[in-house]
């Protein structure tokens, strides 16, 4: 089942992308609509701030898993999530330089969202499900299927956490395409979630074990 999976998503892949650079520049108030770019310390700014850092070390972890395992399974997945979450990840910043404004803040991570005193869990988990870089270091010391449970176990957390963050948009967000992106990720990556789950039970092992 997780086989027929991995196929569904990747065939999903290059639609999603083309359908999200379809709004890169709509989102940025560049469609003669007179809306007004959002403000640096708006929601809109925040997440696409805080998200597009969230993005660059899924993209990272999908590429060590790629160098430590030979399963095609695990390896067809993790260049899906490389190649959607640095797309979008694109998206975020070429908005951001759209509407001129920083892609840093000196604001802590997720005060977009009213979370900016939450305590970190470890250097380099700056927000919700990110590891940390002793777990990045453990997952680029693993091979085979050590390799695959940890990085499916590390990535489901991530997901939950970007997921996290998503919702936040869609309910703190006013730029409409960038709202619609964000329900886009909810539901992506939950589809990923799931697929993950199957991968760990035929390995198994479960989330978070």
């Amino acid at each position: 089942m997780a086989r027929a999976q991995a196929g569904w998503i990747a065939g999903t892949v290059a639609a999603a992308l083309i359908a999200a650079g379809a709004v890169t520049y709509a989102v940025a108030g560049d469609d003669g609509s007179g809306v007004e770019a959002p403000t640096a310390d708006s929601a809109d700014a925040g997440f696409a701030r805080d998200m597009a850092v969230h993005h660059q070390q899924a993209v990272e972890m999908s590429y060590i898993v790629r160098d430590r395992t030979d399963d095609e399974d695990v390896r067809r997945l993790a260049y899906d999530i490389a190649q959607t979450q640095a797309n979008q990840r694109g998206m975020m910043l070429g908005w951001l330089d759209l509407w001129a404004l920083p892609k840093v803040s000196s604001d802590p991570p997720m005060t977009w969202m009213d979370m900016g005193s939450m305590p970190s869990e470890g250097d380099g988990a700056l927000m919700p499900g990110m590891a940390t870089d002793e777990e990045l270091a453990e997952l680029g010391r693993l091979n085979g299927v050590q390799a695959e449970i940890f990085y499916l176990q590390l990535m489901t957390e991530h997901h939950q956490g970007g997921i996290h963050m998503a919702e936040g948009c869609v309910s703190r967000c006013t730029v409409g395409a960038e709202k619609r992106l964000a329900e886009g990720m909810v539901q992506g990556q939950q589809s990923e979630i799931d697929l993950m789950a199957d991968m760990l039970e035929e390995r198994g092992a479960e989330a978070g074990s």
